[in-house]
């Protein structure tokens, strides 16, 4: 998400950008005090999908600025912001997707970001596994670390059981080759929590599924070359070299 914020007061600018930071870290905010370069800004750049002005400035009123980015870009986002409550019918009349007034609350931002008039969709990360040779985890198309190797392991064993699950018992046998009693249980837990905190990281937490003493993969929230051999489609038969999974002594029989 890309957010324009305008507004001539230094402090309230920056408790704005402060409040937007909070409640979406991930968005790319761009700040201006000015009213006229944050338009000539958006005159080389239109991309923005929401706008939160201030109402009173000098050079351009948010008003007007509102009116010249619905010009550049008809579904941007306006927000209006202000100490007033005068203006509020001016921004109905605007179609403004919301309006805020000062001093300003994360829940009020958070509430208009939430209800936007023109809903910002969010590109999903693409998750694909990697069975053939060795196994790696992919997000976009880059290969994701994880702190522990037999997190890691876990992951690429379940993924191998094509959405079936496997008790903690099958679980330490296969990853530390031990009977399942009080040590392996604490370290079959640490290597799980591990494995949630890494995937939850790249938003990919869907990917795993855990009950009762049962743990499997969400085989429709990622792709995998090995659930496509599976299927039959050419481009995966092609990429099986007769190595899977080769990293793990598991996997070779």
């Amino acid at each position: 998400m890309r957010i324009l914020v305008v507004d001539d007061e230094e402090h309230a600018l920056k408790a704005l950008v402060a409040c937007l930071r909070g409640v979406r870290p991930e968005a790319e905010i761009v700040p201006f005090a000015r009213s006229d370069e944050a338009l000539a800004r958006a005159k080389t750049d239109a991309s923005f999908e929401v706008a939160f002005l201030d109402i009173s400035m000098p050079v351009i009123n948010g008003i007007d600025l509102a009116k010249e980015l619905k010009q550049l870009n008809p579904k941007v986002n306006i927000v209006f912001c202000t100490a007033y409550s005068d203006y509020a019918i001016d921004a109905v009349k605007m179609h403004a997707s919301g309006y805020v007034t000062k001093p300003y609350e994360k829940e009020d931002i958070e509430r208009e970001l939430n209800n936007l008039l023109h809903p910002v969709e969010v590109a999903k990360p693409k998750f694909f596994a990697r069975a053939f040779g060795d196994f790696d985890f992919f997000v976009d198309g880059v290969a994701i670390g994880f702190p522990r190797a037999k997190s890691k392991e876990l992951l690429a064993y379940l993924i191998c059981k094509r959405g079936g699950t496997a008790n903690a018992q099958e679980l330490a046998s296969v990853l530390f080759g031990d009977e399942y009693d009080l040590k392996t249980r604490n370290y079959l837990v640490h290597v799980w929590t591990d494995l949630v905190k890494t995937l939850k990281k790249y938003n990919a937490e869907s990917v795993i599924v855990k009950g009762y003493n049962q743990y499997s993969v969400n085989v429709n929230a990622f792709d995998c070359d090995l659930y496509e051999y599976d299927k039959g489609l050419p481009e995966a038969i092609n990429a099986f070299k007769g190595e899977f999974m080769q990293q793990y002594d598991w996997a070779r029989s």
